[in-house]
Formats: structure tokens, sequence, C-alpha cells
């Protein structure tokens, strides 16, 4: 009798915390998430005074997991205090759609429901984009690991920048416990000395930026390799599929034509987000120079910055 009591307890114990359990997970997967009311957007010394400058347009027509009225509104508000015009793109792209737009930002497209890893965008719209950027456009591609990698690797493979789609990891140079947070500067010799990371002047030089699980991307020739993997990092699918990320990056900027192509691999670094215990992700993180990286990213396509 006194073994069942002990059972019965140990079950009843048991059934208590796996509820309690689901319980919280069910909170925390509804609360989810959300863009940081407390992030501070204003700029000091704003690019384009009086909210002059180009038309930045978000891509929201492919499904895309990063909006400008969601994951990626601390992001939307921090260029528009930088003086840029910015709008949603809210069609299919075609020659007409891009006519007024001066800078495109192409942000975790997915493509069609249920089949998300297929391509978001088709083969006509990868045309149109080659043509806009090729005369003068000015496009950033982001894209994480999968499936938002397998959605635009047909897209950048026509700019010949591969998308790896793994997991990036790197066992020595993280942020964290996390070997997924990577962590790119100076002082470890994997952030590129370049216009992007320099700035307009030494108040927005750039000496470390963290990322929050992303892909890996090649470099093609001519480009500039701003987040460069170091040679022991790799892209993890499983434990038995790993393979060296050595010669990778994620983060390319390049000329393409008459115009400019910036790739980025991991999209969270340009969010600024709190889960519902109050951990943040992105910019607003202490110990990164994320937010004016995004900043400089902007000003380098715009060409406030050569």
């Amino acid at each position: 009798m006194k073994i069942r009591r002990i059972v019965i307890r140990i079950v009843v114990g048991l059934t208590c915390f796996l509820a309690l359990a689901l319980a919280f997970i069910y909170w925390y997967d509804k609360t989810g998430q959300r863009p940081d009311p407390d992030f501070d957007t204003t700029i000091a010394n704003p690019a384009y005074p009086g909210g002059n400058g180009p038309r930045a347009a978000f891509d929201v027509a492919h499904r895309n997991w990063h909006t400008p009225s969601d994951r990626y509104r601390p992001l939307a508000n921090l260029l528009r205090h930088d003086g840029y015009a910015v709008t949603e793109h809210l069609s299919l792209f075609t020659t007409a759609s891009l006519d007024s737009v001066q800078i495109l930002i192409i942000p975790n497209a997915l493509g069609p429901d249920g089949y998300e890893g297929r391509p978001a965008f088709t083969t006509g719209e990868d045309t149109t984009l080659i043509t806009w950027v090729r005369n003068g456009g000015a496009l950033l591609l982001i894209a994480d690991h999968a499936p938002f990698g397998y959605a635009a690797k047909q897209l950048a493979e026509c700019f010949g920048v591969t998308m790896y789609v793994a997991f990036a990891r790197d066992n020595q140079n993280h942020s964290g416990w996390d070997n997924e947070r990577l962590l790119f500067s100076r002082a470890n010799g994997l952030l590129t000395d370049c216009p992007i990371t320099n700035g307009r002047s030494s108040a927005e030089r750039v000496e470390r930026i963290v990322t929050f699980t992303g892909q890996s991307l090649s470099v093609p020739p001519g480009a500039i390799s701003i987040l460069r993997m170091d040679d022991s990092s790799y892209d993890w699918k499983s434990r038995s599929d790993r393979s060296s990320a050595r010669g990778h990056a994620q983060a390319i900027a390049m000329k393409f034509g008459k115009g400019k192509l910036v790739v980025l691999g991991e999209a969270g670094f340009l969010s600024a987000q709190v889960d519902p215990l109050g951990f943040k992700m992105g910019m607003n993180t202490s110990g990164n120079d994320d937010r004016q990286f995004a900043l400089n990213v902007l000003h380098w396509l715009s060409g406030s910055l050569e």
C-alpha cells in the first residue's frame, strides 16, 4: 500500500508538472516575440534631414516573415528617422512597380503555402530584378537558413551568390553559449574593414556584430565579404550532415552594373525583438553595433556612403 501511494503521488506530480509545462509552452508560443517597444529609433545625425531621402520599399508580397509593420517595425522606424521614404511593395516585381523605388528590401520571403522552400519569386521577377539592379537599383536581399534560404536561392544565384541554406555555426567565435549566435568583430578578424563598417565618420564605425542563427553565403568575385565566416566554422543540417563554411560569409556587398547589392544570411540582427520573458534579440541587445550596421548598409545602398 505504501509503495502504491508513492507511485500515485509521483504520477500526480508528473501530471501536474506536464500540465504546467504545456500551459507555459502554449502561453509562450501564443505571445511570441514582438517588436521591442522600448527600442530607440531616433537619429542624432540623419542622412537625409527633413525626410527627403530615397524611397526604400519593403517587399511584403512574398509571404515575408519580416515586415515593416511587425518584426521589422523597429528597422522601418529607424530608417524613417534617418530620412528615408519608407513604403511597402505590395505587388509582384515588374518594371513598372519598381519604377519609383530607389532601394528595395526583401526580408525573408517564403515560397507558396505548404511549399515554403520553393522559389518565392517567378523567373520573370528574377529577370526584372536583375535588370533593375543593373540599371541602377539598390537591393538588400535578406534570407535566413531553410526554408528562407531555399525560397531566395534562385534569385541569389542570378547575382552569382550561393545560399547554403543550412545553420551557420562557429564553435569559437560566438556570443554567449550559443554557437549559432555568431560574433564578427575587428578583434577576431571576421569583420572586414570597408566603407560599410567604417561609416561616414568615426562615430559610425562598427566594431562588433552579433547575428542570431542564419545561413552562410558564397562570396562572388569582386564582392566584399563584410561578415566573414571563420575557417573553422561550418554549415549544419544534422549531426551527420555538416560541411565546412570556410571562405563563406554571412554578409556581402557588391556593385552590379550601375546598381548595388547587399545580401545578408541572417535577418534577426536587423530586428529589435523581445520575448514574453523579456529576453531581447537584435539591434536592442547590448554589446553590439547591429543598429549602426543597419544604418551604414542603407547609407551605402543609397549613395550617402561610398
